[in-house]
């Protein structure tokens, strides 16, 4: 296997079916799928992964856009109600609601961004784009918070009158409504698809609904003669920005840092294990590349396998990878022979920096 390195790509959307047979590939089969190696590199996904790409993305836009004009039509609603009033626990609220609508701009550019292909110079194409429209939500987020503080503090040590108690508390229901339904159609696409920011800004759209009510509070206070009720709940309302702040920013840290969860390598290093032929497992690596996730893993072999065969353990190990882990879409897996008897059969792995024998299979 001196030197050896085949990289190609399958179309992971076949019917399991088909696959009634386990991994065991016919003997028919098995000579096709070797003189089409030795003859050319290939690539047999193209067009049905393109498709799955451009329909999450679809999929996303659609989301966004439906979010924009709902929250859009609740923002547009208050600010007529705050003007009437003067409830700075309401404007709070609006201003909040007028962040979250506009958050679907950068992911709309995301989502966009992310349907272009990979070039030679961004080689895993656009998707990181998703992960900076994560850092623009974040900062519109603290930019929220702190001109709601702001305008609270300022009501606080300049008391005023609220009028129009009864549309206000209207308003706060409606923002809660609006704010609901757009979380969760948000977090129900975003899981759907795999795009964190997605979900961040979800729950963004959550907790603004439960800000909404809080108004209510302040209206409650304020028609009992409490005055400082309204400036109070817009500085509970800027806590709770706070707090949104918080979770989204770990999100977004997380994925910045390609955080996964380790269930998926638990379920990676176990389909692996289940691939016949496989002796040992080094490392399993995955990272997200917009709302796709992308593996790297090394695996033991027999030391005598010829190059063809050690191919197929590569082939076999990617589909079983990318079959196992939700939302993988590539993987690439490197072959090391087994140590002779009576060394550590890891010892092998232990060597990756010169990486004189590869077999490597990416999806």
């Amino acid at each position: 296997m001196e030197g050896n390195q085949h990289t190609h790509t399958h179309d992971h959307h076949h019917d399991h079916a088909e696959e009634g047979h386990g991994q065991e590939i016919s003997r028919l089969a098995r000579v096709r799928h070797r003189v089409a190696h030795l003859a050319r590199p290939h690539s047999h996904e193209a067009a049905d992964k393109v498709d799955a790409a451009m329909e999450t993305s679809r999929e996303g836009m659609r989301t966004l856009w439906i979010s924009l004009a709902v929250l859009g039509v609740t923002t547009v609603v208050q600010a007529v109600i705050v003007a009437l009033s003067g409830s700075v626990a309401l404007l709070g609220d609006t201003i909040h609601n007028a962040a979250d609508a506009l958050t679907a701009v950068p992911l709309g550019i995301a989502f966009v961004l992310g349907r272009r292909a990979a070039n030679r110079r961004y080689t895993y194409g656009y998707g990181r784009a998703e992960d900076l429209a994560g850092i623009l939500i974040v900062a519109t987020i603290a930019a929220s918070a702190a001109l709601a503080a702001w305008v609270a503090l300022d009501r606080l040590f300049n008391p005023r009158d609220i009028t129009h108690l009864w549309a206000v508390s209207a308003a706060a229901l409606a923002g809660f409504v609006g704010n609901e339904w757009v979380a969760r159609h948000r977090i129900r696409t975003g899981r759907k698809i795999g795009s964190a920011a997605l979900v961040a800004d979800g729950l963004h759209a959550r907790t603004d609904g439960f800000t909404s009510l809080a108004v209510l509070l302040g209206a409650g206070g304020a028609a009992l003669g409490w005055q400082a009720a309204d400036p109070v709940v817009g500085l509970l309302i800027t806590a709770a920005i706070l707090l949104v702040l918080k979770d989204a920013a770990r999100e977004v840290y997380r994925r910045l840092m390609d955080s996964v969860d380790p269930a998926l390598v638990t379920a990676a290093e176990q389909a692996l294990h289940a691939v016949k032929g496989v002796r040992g497992i080094g490392q399993v690596r995955m990272r997200w590349i917009g709302h796709a996730l992308r593996a790297e893993a090394d695996i033991i072999v027999d030391a005598h396998l010829s190059v063809v065969r050690a191919h197929e353990l590569a082939v076999a190990a990617e589909h079983a990878l990318i079959h196992a882990v939700p939302r993988l879409t590539a993987a690439t897996v490197h072959i090391d022979p087994a140590p002779a008897p009576g060394h550590d059969p890891h010892q092998a792995l232990a060597h990756h920096g010169n990486r004189p024998a590869s077999v490597v299979s990416g999806g």
